[in-house]
């Protein structure tokens, strides 16, 4: 059950580093004509989901794998697992049906780090 948790947290990590570092990288203008959804907020506000989305990766592995608090790696689980909800009512909201599946895997296997590390696997 580690090997799982410990795949889960690194791909996700991958993950979440890749869409943050698109977030604050790339032009607001473009990531509205390619997601859309950023149409309908600031460029900040957007900028700030990416760097969320990066220190929640960084969140993902660093206590864990460092032994240095390791209870931060569920808390970002559960941050991240927060993010992915709110990106599914704003899927849902904008009647994006199509974009919903993603954010709800990522969701659940955010909740399956946080159970197994807030329970059996705290470190």
């Amino acid at each position: 059950m580690l090997v799982f948790l410990w795949v889960a947290e690194i791909v996700l990590a991958l993950l979440y580093l890749g869409l943050g570092v698109m977030r604050l990288v790339q032009p607001y203008d473009k990531l509205v004509r390619v997601l859309r959804w950023p149409a309908d907020y600031p460029a900040w506000a957007v900028k700030l989901i990416g760097l969320a989305e990066i220190l929640g990766a960084l969140g993902l592995i660093i206590p864990a794998a460092a032994d240095v608090a390791p209870v931060l790696t569920p808390v970002a689980a559960c941050a991240l697992a927060v993010m992915m909800a709110g990106a599914v009512v704003v899927h849902l909201r904008r009647r994006e049906r199509q974009r919903v599946a993603l954010p709800c895997i990522l969701l659940a296997v955010n909740v399956f780090i946080a159970i197994g590390r807030f329970g059996p696997y705290p470190g």
